[in-house]
């Protein structure tokens, strides 16, 4: 695996999402390795893709890329302006090696897939877009790394049916993928193991940035449900909120883009987090994984010393002789709770004093 391999036991694993936001500068690409590793992110995640192996010179771009880079170019003479070298791949895979955090990518064509995995890999990421490119899910499949997939605008039917093509790849199954033999080899035993080992899903919203009313973070409990693999999410919001919220609910994973300055040019950087955001989101997250704790109620050893302060004990509200009766009258609660507890209030009604009680004295 290129990088440290995260801390497995309960930790989120946090993606500072690069991208395309080096705008195809390898000195802009190495100045986000070392915010990411300043910030405290475990993997710094890039896209590595041949322009013309993605998309053809027909192809528009979406409208967040029209509003962010003008209309002016076909996306792929968008695209062709992030494109990464092998030998800058190498360069920022060294970077990340000196600064202790793991570089990931996604492929995005065939030849990409053979790059990352010849750069010593440990994991793939499948995109989005990709859900429904059966011959790439198919490639990545037989490569036998483990992957993160994100499911944005996809339904559970054609997320079942990537995992079955990206099966029949790993499993190396001569079938040609099709639904049916997807659906089948999705449901095998060995199918079913395999998923558990080696694939992690990401659940998203594929807008940018993505409107809080479209986000439906319980969605990441249908997918637990439905597939019972670990369950992150991709964050596409403005700001940390939801990818706290995200944390908070379970996620396994946070991926969130980030960018040296979000008014530099180029389809991404507005919704991305800056490095103070991305310093922030990091430390957010670790803070949640405190918080979260464990399933049970009990008293916490930060609280402890608080009990005797906040909590009241049985005192006399008036003099009280030896021998005469508690009433509601004489008997009351009050702090601080180092005497009998006030739990026991009805218990003492009735009773008879057994010594002399100024008022406010504890009662025992």
């Amino acid at each position: 695996m290129v990088g440290p391999a995260p801390e497995e036991r309960g930790r989120v694993l946090i993606i500072a999402e690069a991208g395309v936001n080096h705008n195809g500068s390898l000195d802009m690409a190495l100045e986000m390795v070392d915010v990411a590793a300043e910030c405290g992110a475990d993997i710094i995640k890039f896209q590595t893709f041949k322009p013309e192996l993605v998309t053809s010179r027909n192809a528009a771009k979406a409208e967040y890329q029209k509003a962010s880079t003008g209309e002016g170019e076909s996306q792929l003479d968008m695209i062709r302006r992030y494109e990464l070298s092998g030998d800058a791949h190498i360069a920022i895979i060294e970077r990340c090696r000196e600064r202790g955090v793991e570089f990931f990518s996604t492929p995005f064509d065939a030849p990409s897939v053979d790059l990352l995995v010849s750069l010593g890999l440990g994991r793939l990421k499948i995109p989005s877009g990709e859900i429904t490119d059966w011959p790439l899910l198919r490639k990545i499949g037989e490569t036998g790394k483990p992957v993160i997939m994100s499911t944005g605008m996809s339904t559970l039917q054609e997320i079942r049916e990537a995992m079955g093509v990206f099966l029949l790849g790993a499993l190396r199954s001569g079938i040609i993928p099709s639904a049916a033999e997807a659906e089948k080899i999705f449901c095998s035993y060995p199918g079913r193991e395999y998923l558990e080992k080696n694939m992690t899903l990401l659940h998203c919203t594929t807008q940018y940035p993505t409107p809080y009313k479209d986000v439906n973070l319980r969605a990441m409990d249908l997918l637990t449900d439905e597939f019972g693999l670990p369950v992150g999410y991709s964050d596409h919001t403005e700001g940390i909120a939801v990818s706290l919220a995200a944390a908070a609910r379970g996620a396994s994973v946070i991926e969130k883009h980030f960018t040296l300055d979000k008014n530099l040019p180029g389809p991404d950087h507005r919704a991305s987090v800056d490095p103070g955001e991305l310093h922030e989101l990091v430390s957010g997250i670790r803070a949640v994984e405190f918080a979260l704790g464990t399933y049970e109620k009990a008293v916490a050893p930060s609280e402890m010393k608080n009990r005797d302060v906040a909590r009241r004990s049985l005192v006399a509200f008036r003099k009280i002789e030896k021998g005469e009766l508690f009433t509601e009258q004489n008997l009351g609660a009050k702090r601080p709770g180092t005497g009998i507890s006030a739990a026991r209030f009805w218990e003492y009604l009735g009773t008879a004093s057994e010594k002399n009680y100024m008022p406010d004295d504890l009662i025992g």
